[in-house]
């Protein structure tokens, strides 16, 4: 299977779309923060994200697929790894530094899958990637982006997303399990994760369920848009595009996440700012230009 259909760049257009909701999610996580502590937040999230998913996974396995755990086990725990870090690390900083800094996956994701993959990425990928990090660089110029606690887990999320992706795609290859089915059961081993560790870290909170209505209301947008489509939308671009494209794509993410704090929080951003963003984006358009397939399509089901 191809990425496209009819010439249109589906798996690219939804990758667009997840980097547009994540950049939102930032500034929305950290005020649920605020009324449940993070390992609860994210078994909550995670956990109904599971539930939502249930149907299609009772229904996959009876058919024969959505069985195969060693797809969905090491990969949900990359990606419980990865919120860890990522949610601590916006309690401990900015939601405007984690956005910025968690592009930098752009960045690690041509080692990664020249590590997993022993793929040596094309010289094109590799200057994009380097735009891309320039344009963060100019994101952050005249932001107070210090290295403390918090911005150093948001780097340690941005190198495990892109190990996320090149892992994705190397255990998947060849694998009867669709993209939703194996959203399933990494939420499933995420909430499990999570909700473990919160019952050995805090177990009191494991009763202390959050009454604010706008908690709850952030938890629906996180689990419909930010989790259920999104990461069937990673998935699936992982399964059928480059893991380089794939974060070129997710590397949009600080840009929408500068606009949206602009709309949203009235944050101000710099000249320099918008510039850097622009470049982003050129970068991710720049990967979407329709090219000859070279070497073995990417296999996988939709």
């Amino acid at each position: 299977m191809t990425h496209t259909r009819h010439g249109f760049p589906v798996a690219e257009c939804l990758l667009l779309l997840v980097a547009a909701f994540w950049g939102t999610s930032y500034g929305l996580s950290k005020q649920a923060l605020v009324f449940y502590p993070v390992m609860g937040f994210i078994a909550i999230r995670f956990l109904a994200t599971f539930f939502t998913l249930l149907p299609v996974l009772v229904r996959e396995y009876r058919a024969g697929g959505a069985r195969d755990w060693r797809v969905g086990l090491p990969t949900g725990l990359i990606l419980l790894s990865v919120f860890i870090c990522e949610t601590f690390g916006v309690l401990h900083t900015t939601a405007a530094n984690a956005a910025f800094l968690i592009s930098l996956c752009v960045l690690f994701t041509p080692f990664t899958e020249w590590l997993v993959l022993h793929q040596r990425p094309s010289f094109e990928n590799v200057v994009l990637a380097g735009v891309s990090f320039v344009g963060v660089g100019l994101l952050t110029t005249g932001s107070d982006v210090t290295l403390n606690i918090g911005d150093l887990l948001i780097l340690c999320a941005a190198v495990l997303r892109a190990l996320m992706v090149t892992v994705t795609r190397k255990v998947t290859t060849g694998k009867r399990i669709s993209t939703l089915s194996l959203t399933g059961i990494q939420s499933g081993v995420v909430g499990v994760g999570a909700l473990a560790v919160l019952a050995l870290s805090d177990p009191a909170a494991l009763v202390q369920l959050p009454m604010d209505v706008s908690f709850w209301l952030i938890v629906v947008y996180l689990v419909l848009f930010c989790t259920v489509f999104a990461f069937f939308a990673q998935n699936f671009g992982a399964r059928n595009i480059a893991p380089t494209r794939v974060s070129l794509l997710m590397g949009t993410e600080p840009a929408f996440g500068a606009l949206f704090a602009v709309w949203w929080l009235g944050e101000q951003v710099a000249l320099s700012g918008w510039v850097g963003g622009c470049l982003i984006i050129f970068s991710a358009l720049y990967s979407m230009v329709p090219r000859t397939p070279r070497g073995v399509v990417a296999t996988g089901l939709n």
